[in-house]
């Protein structure tokens, strides 16, 4: 879940209240402080509200939570003379383009990290790292409208951020940082998705980089902003969340005449969607006794339009909540504005007697052990791609089992192995100090059976295979587990720096130093040592 800093100073004026009462309260509207700094406090959110992935977002929330300014909020979007064309030839690349400007604004430090941290969080929360969703923020002063989107030549060459010298888009995949990270998701297409000024400047290679023309600064006042996907609603979401966080900044928001093969739109659209729900139905689910009116001003202090009508109420849900999908989502945030502190508390109407599940119980026994060895403990996703298991790790595909309908191609099986998101975990958390040390406990599905498997990682300079056989034997000794070890083949590790565990004649795991190959595929770029074993019924 996205962990949010905010600093003090800017979050009292954000929201018009003092710290002590707004950390006070913060935790009832869904967030977990992680720590308390001199200066700031890291805030962590739950994932289903991107709204509040910014100091922005916090501060409009918390002041409708505490009555300063309760309601809809209201953003004007001015007319504005700034078009974009959409080309098709980007259309079989990523067809869905929608942008903004935003003028006056006065960026600081609080306000440009906001900002960066704002377009990374949204990258992972809606757009599934970039491939559902990519933000481009640019300095449009520095460019020439009108604006187009295309399918360009990978030849074609600019200075991406952060470099002095001219690449083609091909060589950014393999040069740039981002390139080596994002480039994936622009495999087997001939041409690659670009924004150009009238003077065929660069201002964006979604879902990749910008180009350094764009770049924000601390005197930069206007900004051009871009969000580019493989999905039309959540490509609006994430446009609609960037821009009414600016506005809380005092930014002008100015629409954009998008034109396309469709026609033309104004982009953003900032109207609220419109929902009826039923006070009956709301309070037989949360357990309250509220009159209607009471549950439009609850709904109203979580920023909502709310009216009354007999046992109806109707609501208008603001353009940047993402995550209102069924009248009960609804529901939930009467329950929040009403206060959980005020739901009265009662004894459970059966009385059982529990004990701990035997998995579960081990569990927590190889748990002690590796966090006593240091090992940090990580929850990843079930799902995943045959990519990442798979030809990442360089490994045969066995006994997958698909996902009929998956949403994107993130979530196409179910594992058969952790380790590969262990990995994954180590790529977005290159900019974290060294060494890392992770371990995962979850089901696999392999061949239509469930299995436990546990797996750990560690990345450092110094990461070695005796360093990974150490923590084997340390943890089947602990364990009271017996294992032989046997010559592996298995292509995820260094030839010759690798083992198979082996228990009552049945492998079940592997460990060693992971070959270069596989770290190449994640991005890494320090070596790294890991195993996983299947420990469930023995």
């Amino acid at each position: 879940m996205p962990v949010i800093r905010l600093y003090y100073d800017d979050l009292e004026e954000l929201v018009g209240a003092d710290r002590d009462l707004i950390l006070e309260r913060l935790p009832m509207i869904g967030a977990d402080i992680e720590r308390l700094e001199k200066d700031y406090a890291d805030v962590e959110f739950f994932p289903d509200r991107p709204d509040l992935y910014s100091p922005e977002g916090v501060g409009r929330a918390m002041r409708g939570f505490l009555g300063i300014r309760t309601g809809l909020p209201r953003y004007e979007i001015s007319p504005g003379k700034i078009e974009i064309e959409i080309d098709p030839s980007v259309k079989e690349v990523r067809p869905y383009l929608s942008s903004a400007v935003v003028r006056n604004l006065e960026f600081n430090n609080p306000a440009i990290e906001s900002l960066m941290a704002l377009q990374e969080a949204l990258h992972w929360g809606l757009g599934r790292n970039r491939r559902k969703v990519a933000i481009g923020v640019h300095d449009i002063s520095r460019v020439v409208p009108p604006f187009r989107y295309l399918g360009e030549d990978p030849d074609k060459e600019f200075v991406p951020l952060d470099f002095t010298e001219s690449l083609s888009m091909r060589d950014i995949l393999k040069e740039h940082p981002k390139g080596m990270g994002y480039g994936h998701i622009l495999e087997g297409f001939d041409r690659y998705p670009l924004i150009v000024d009238a003077n065929d400047d660069v201002l964006s290679f979604p879902p990749i980089i910008n180009g350094e023309l764009t770049r924000v600064r601390d005197d930069t006042r206007d900004l051009f902003i871009d969000v580019t996907g493989t999905d039309r609603l959540a490509v609006k979401r994430a446009l609609n969340i960037v821009v009414t966080s600016l506005a809380e900044r005092s930014g002008r928001i100015e629409g954009v005449r998008i034109r396309s093969e469709e026609g033309e739109t104004i982009s953003p659209d900032l109207s609220p969607a419109r929902w009826t729900i039923d006070a009956h139905e709301a309070n037989d689910l949360i357990g309250t006794s509220l009159a209607p009116g009471e549950m439009a001003g609850c709904l109203e202090k979580m920023r909502f339009g709310a009216r009354a009508d007999g046992s109806k109420i109707e609501v208008a849900v603001p353009a940047y909540r993402a995550d209102i999908m069924h009248s009960w989502d609804i529901f939930e945030d009467v329950a929040i504005g009403y206060g959980y502190e005020n739901f009265v508390l009662e004894m459970p109407r059966t009385v059982t007697i529990g004990e701990p599940h035997p998995v579960e119980a081990r569990k927590a026994d190889i748990r002690e052990v590796m966090v006593g060895l240091g090992y940090l403990e990580t929850m990843p996703f079930t799902l995943t791609s045959e990519r990442v298991n798979f030809e990442y790790m360089r490994r045969p595909a066995r006994g997958e089992t698909m996902v009929l309908h998956p949403i994107s191609e993130l979530h196409t099986m179910v594992r058969t192995s952790i380790l590969p998101s262990l990995l994954e975990i180590f790529s977005i958390n290159q900019h974290h100090p060294l060494p890392q040390r992770i371990f995962a406990l979850g089901d696999v599905l392999v061949e239509k059976k469930t299995r436990q498997n546990l797996a750990a990682a560690s990345i450092h300079s110094g990461a070695d295979f005796a360093e990974i056989r150490s923590v084997v034997e340390v943890l089947f000794e602990e364990l009271s587990m017996k294992t032989e070890i046997n010559i592996s083949e298995d292509g995820a590790f260094l030839e010759g720096r690798r083992a198979d565990l082996i228990i009552e004649g049945e492998k079940r795991g592997s460990f060693g130093e992971v070959a270069p190959e596989v770290l190449l595929n994640f991005g890494l770029e320090q070596p790294a040592v890991a195993m996983e074993i299947e420990w469930d019924g023995v």
